[in-house]
């Protein structure tokens, strides 16, 4: 009877604001602490963060090879060849990396997607949390479009927690290593990799 009781007011809570809004901003921190806690137990981040230097330099040295071919050809090709070769060892170990970064995943994978489907089915349809923009507040186009609380919906909500509460855990755990080195990396790998060798 008292088990029902609180059943019935844990389903209350967590279908209306601010219940609902709270119950998924505890369930994106929790989601994130553990998939952390599982990144510091099974991914050696420390090599993984060794390895990132490693590749970043290795996309930088492309760069300083690439300037060099019209000073001096000789020293351009060898280096090249070099590069080249380093550049496919870095490739399989980036892939190793990746697989490393995959452990945390396939332990939480199946558990989470059943109590996302669980608490899914539970708030569908019910307002979560109120958006703080809405139409109404750009001009011409709120002109069009009817007035009233824009409500978000318990998956919008919960992206929008979990994306910002991981990235929040991973920098206080320092497990940038999760993101591939931030997005200053990203930009420079990208960089690197639409540099070609000239034909010398």
């Amino acid at each position: 009877m008292i088990f029902l009781i609180f059943e019935n007011a844990f389903k209350n809570w967590i279908s209306n604001p601010p219940g609902s809004m709270l119950f998924v901003l505890i369930l994106a921190t929790t989601t994130a602490l553990i998939s952390a806690g599982l990144t510091k137990w099974l991914v050696d981040t420390e090599e993984i963060a060794r390895k990132q230097r490693q590749i970043k330099g290795h996309g930088e040295e492309k760069e300083k090879i690439i300037e060099m071919a019209e000073v001096d050809p000789e020293r351009y090709r060898k280096q090249r060849k070099r590069w080249e070769r380093k550049d496919g060892m870095l490739k399989q170990t980036q892939q190793k990396m990746a697989l490393q970064r995959l452990k945390p995943t396939c332990v939480t994978f199946l558990p989470m997607i059943i109590i996302f489907g669980v608490v899914n089915t539970i708030l569908r349809g019910a307002h979560v949390a109120l958006s703080p923009m809405n139409a109404n507040d750009v001009p011409l186009i709120g002109n069009f479009i009817s007035s009233g609380p824009v409500w978000i919906n318990f998956t919008a909500w919960y992206f929008l927690c979990s994306l910002g509460i991981n990235t929040l855990v991973q920098r206080i755990l320092k497990l940038q290593t999760q993101a591939s080195g931030g997005m200053g990396q990203m930009m420079g790998a990208s960089k690197s990799k639409g540099l070609e060798f000239p034909d010398v």
